[in-house]
């Protein structure tokens, strides 16, 4: 499945990131803390360095920046780091 396929199944989190920024890394621990945390919320990665194309039609201008999807449609966006319960509030967990 392509990447626009997945953006529009189901409930998504985009993490925008590069490898070279620090609170990227940092959110990336809490990231997978999350991931194993839950099934409900697809997790997807997207290097702004590799992926200009997506970065730039999300309107991506720091990272990292967290865009939260269901079903295709942009519920929420957030920039910088988050605690595991900030992500769980964000993506509707709680």
């Amino acid at each position: 499945m392509d990447l626009k396929e997945q953006l529009k199944t189901g409930r998504v989190l985009v993490d925008f990131y590069a490898d070279w920024c620090m609170p990227c890394k940092q959110l990336g621990k809490v990231l997978e803390q999350y991931e194993s945390e839950t099934d409900q919320v697809k997790l997807i990665k997207i290097n702004v360095d590799t992926d200009q194309e997506t970065s730039t039609a999300f309107g991506v201008r720091s990272i990292p920046t967290l865009v939260y999807m269901e079903n295709g449609e942009i519920i929420d966006r957030t920039v910088g780091n988050k605690s595991i319960q900030q992500l769980k509030e964000f993506t509707k967990l709680n």
